[in-house]
């Protein structure tokens, strides 16, 4: 039977790289891939699945909130690969499982498990309970060498909780860190450059009511 497989990362682990990659490898052996992505990410392009190391691939489809798959435009497809999956509905998270069961077509989603507050996307939460495979795609704290987990905001160089849960943006707004640093740079609200990230010196004045929200959520 064919497989939904879930693959996260925390931002700039090279999600976006792994779908490219593995739509040449198909592409290599002269098999069809099928690549789909939200509608909404229009950060490189509405219709392009674009990595940060400067590769790109046109998308097959965009999806809405309401996109309901057309089980005929994907027949005679080998694979079916949707970059920031976060971002999906989870009803059509549900049909993309529904794909693997009729069609017998392997689709693998890449994106964010959690938002900048530590906290679960609609579409991660469906694919984290439906998927046959959960696989990591690791990078590691952008403020020290341990595995980078959580997605830190920066809003005006600065760490911080508020704004919606969807909020685009790539490096100079977000910054993977492990447990310990994220908490640490809400709690001291230091103020970063981009370049400076993984090696900022000094310490700004305290964000206290990032604090109090990060206290709320661990």
């Amino acid at each position: 039977m064919a497989k939904l497989y879930f693959r996260f990362g925390a931002v700039g682990s090279a999600k976006t790289l792994n779908l490219l990659a593995v739509a040449h490898a198909y592409r290599q052996q002269d098999k069809q891939v099928f690549l789909m992505k939200p509608r909404l990410d229009t950060r490189f392009g509405e219709a392009v699945i674009r990595s940060r190391a400067g590769l790109s691939q046109k998308a097959d489809l965009l999806v809405d909130a309401d996109t309901v798959l057309d089980l005929d435009l994907l027949e005679g497809y080998h694979c079916i690969l949707v970059d920031e999956a976060q971002f999906l509905s989870a009803d059509f998270i549900d049909q993309l499982r529904r794909v693997t069961r009729v069609l017998q077509i392997p689709v693998i989603c890449y994106g964010l498990r959690t938002d900048f507050r530590a906290q679960l996307f609609e579409g991660s939460k469906r694919l984290m309970e439906l998927s046959d495979a959960i696989e990591e795609v690791k990078t590691t704290c952008a403020f020290c060498n341990r595995k980078g987990i959580f997605n830190l905001k920066l809003v005006e160089g600065r760490p911080s909780l508020a704004g919606p849960t969807v909020d685009l943006g790539a490096e100079e707004k977000y910054l993977p860190a492990c447990h310990d640093c994220f908490a640490k740079e809400l709690e001291e609200g230091t103020e970063l450059g981009f370049c400076q990230a993984a090696q900022h010196k000094g310490r700004e004045t305290s964000s206290r009511g990032a604090l109090r929200d990060l206290e709320d959520q661990f």
